[in-house]
């Protein structure tokens, strides 16, 4: 009778999955033609492949054993990139500090100008669709050095701008300048670390941003309650001009098609200040006889790539839900100014300090949902491998992941939990802000101050969750997917942010929403269909991508 137990060599059986990146290849673009050729490959049940490195590993071993022909010598393989960790962490920090801007501007003007803050959503999600494609052709550093100098004279411009009309126009400039912060600074991110170190650097990226959230409305309540509000665009202009040094001076090229995996020597543009200067070395490893001279390609099709993505079910099931909650979030937000106002008779200073609540939740939920995700996909992986009698050292390949992981049950999972307290939260916080009788008593406005917290939080936390699942749909193709999502996002957001107010004039606080939590319960299929449906659709997704690859490939 055959035995259907296997044995593992024990180094294998409790060798955590986040530290394998340098020895097996998570993705199908580390493997060449020439590799798929070499190394074995195992076919299960199911007829899906799945690369066995662990067996391909001894069973050469075995062959080495048994030959008596000289051995060659296999070059050590190259890391994913040369840079240190250290040196990671302080790209990822510039980028983060870049990517403070869109967090900044539009939420330093809550507590004075809350009209001005709606123009920027528009805008800031449309200018993404063209900053990324030219990241891609033309590098990270030349992008984000450009893109700075527009949103300098944005912030020169509205210190002194004469009137109302000119305020709203270079609004719009200055938008278009840190449009390109989001998405440019994962692709940073995505192109110097492994995927056992990304969830770290983007968490932290992540994390730095909504910081933000929390601190711009505390300035922007100091500087609009003790000054004038010209103010506050001398304030982004100071901090803008100072990250443009850091930018201009630390940051080097990143985009692996110039840079490499960082050992290609920079030149022009691309090199960093630093650099020049000899007051900070480059990292070891650069081989000065590689010296390439990029020539940058740009296509209509690079511009229309997230357009394209939103031609996907998936893609736009989890967008229009996830940017639905997020809207919502942003509406409760921008009527906070005058609905405590009318309540509270709170002044411009107390008014940015009661943005507090809402900024920690944002932190709060991101990093919890991040970390429940993580721990999530890592379960996940691990029943999946043991259903497939796969060494547990065996990476779960993630470019594009096997057909039959259930990777939309691993991130949805936790949204029913997420929602329905997001729910409660909502339809309970207007009534709290428009019943005399309530909000007259002592203490009162603790209680809206944490619903915000947690409206906030769970907002954060269903968007993420929607975010990081068209992100593992698409892995290759990141700029794209945050680019997509942003402008959804700012789009629902900016409507959103338009009509609050009126209906909270019309039919007051509580029926408003309580209306906004119904909108919500009526998309709640969206979801539901990815959930059944979405393991058919993106495998019919990738049988059509080969078949325009075959197809393309026999045209040349």
């Amino acid at each position: 009778m055959r035995s259907n137990i296997r044995f593992f060599n024990i180094r294998h059986q409790f060798d955590p999955e986040q530290y394998r990146d340098n020895r097996i290849p998570t993705s199908s673009a580390q493997i060449t033609r020439a590799d798929c050729s070499k190394r074995p490959l195992t076919t299960y049940s199911n007829g899906q492949p799945f690369e066995d490195w662990y067996r391909a590993k001894h069973i050469a071993k075995k062959a080495i054993a048994s030959s008596h022909a000289p051995l060659a010598v296999v070059p050590e393989e190259e890391p994913y990139h040369v840079f240190s960790h250290r040196r990671k962490w302080v790209i990822t920090v510039i980028v983060g500090i870049y990517g403070l801007f869109p967090a900044i501007s539009p939420n330093i003007y809550l507590p004075a100008l809350a009209k001005v803050s709606e123009d920027l959503n528009i805008i800031q999600g449309a200018a993404a669709l063209f900053w990324g494609p030219l990241s891609d052709s033309f590098g990270r550093r030349p992008i984000y050095i450009y893109s700075m100098i527009i949103l300098i004279a944005a912030n020169i411009t509205l210190s002194f701008s004469p009137n109302f009309p000119v305020l709203l126009i270079f609004r719009g400039i200055q938008a278009a300048g840190i449009a390109s912060t989001v998405s440019i600074g994962s692709a940073v991110i995505q192109d110097i670390s492994t995927p056992s170190e990304r969830d770290t650097f983007y968490s932290f990226y992540q994390g730095i941003r909504n910081l933000a959230v929390v601190l711009a409305p505390i300035i922007g309540g100091l500087f609009s309650n003790f000054l004038d509000f010209r103010s506050i665009f001398i304030f982004l202009l100071g901090i803008s001009l100072a990250t443009f040094l850091v930018l201009v001076t630390f940051l080097p090229e990143t985009l692996r098609s110039i840079a490499g995996n960082g050992s290609v020597r920079l030149n022009g543009i691309h090199r960093p200040l630093a650099y020049k200067l000899k007051v900070f070395v480059p990292p070891e490893g650069i081989d000065e006889s590689k010296n390439v001279d990029p020539r940058p390609r740009v296509s209509a099709r690079q511009f229309l790539q997230p357009l394209l993505m939103l031609q996907e079910k998936e893609v736009v099931l989890g967008l229009v839900f996830g940017s639905a909650i997020f809207a919502v979030w942003s509406m409760v937000t921008v009527s906070t100014v005058e609905l405590f106002k009318r309540v509270f008779y709170l002044n411009e200073l107390l008014i940015g300090l009661a943005f507090i609540p809402s900024g920690l939740g944002s932190i709060a939920g991101s990093m919890l949902i991040g970390s429940l995700l993580n721990r999530d996909f890592l379960a996940a992986s691990s029943r999946y491998k043991a259903s497939h009698s796969i060494p547990p050292s065996t990476l779960v390949p993630r470019n594009p992941f096997p057909v039959d992981f259930p990777i939309e049950h691993t991130r949805l999972a936790r949204l029913p939990f997420v929602l329905s307290l997001f729910l409660i939260a909502l339809c309970f916080y207007g009534f709290t802000l428009s019943v005399p009788e309530w909000y007259n008593m002592d203490c009162w406005i603790i209680l809206p101050l944490i619903l915000q917290f947690l409206i906030a939080a769970m907002a954060n936390a269903a968007f993420g969750i929607h975010q990081t699942l068209i992100s593992d749909l698409y892995p290759t193709d990141s700029a794209s997917s945050a680019a997509a999502c942003q402008l959804i996002r700012c789009m629902f957001s900016a409507i959103g942010v338009a009509v609050v107010q009126p209906m909270i004039d019309g039919i007051a606080a509580g029926p408003t929403f309580v209306a906004l939590g119904l909108v919500v319960m009526v998309l709640v299929p969206l979801p539901v269909a990815q959930w059944y449906w979405g393991e058919q659709w993106r495998k019919e997704r990738l049988d059509r991508e080969n078949n325009d690859t075959i197809d393309r490939s026999e045209k040349v």
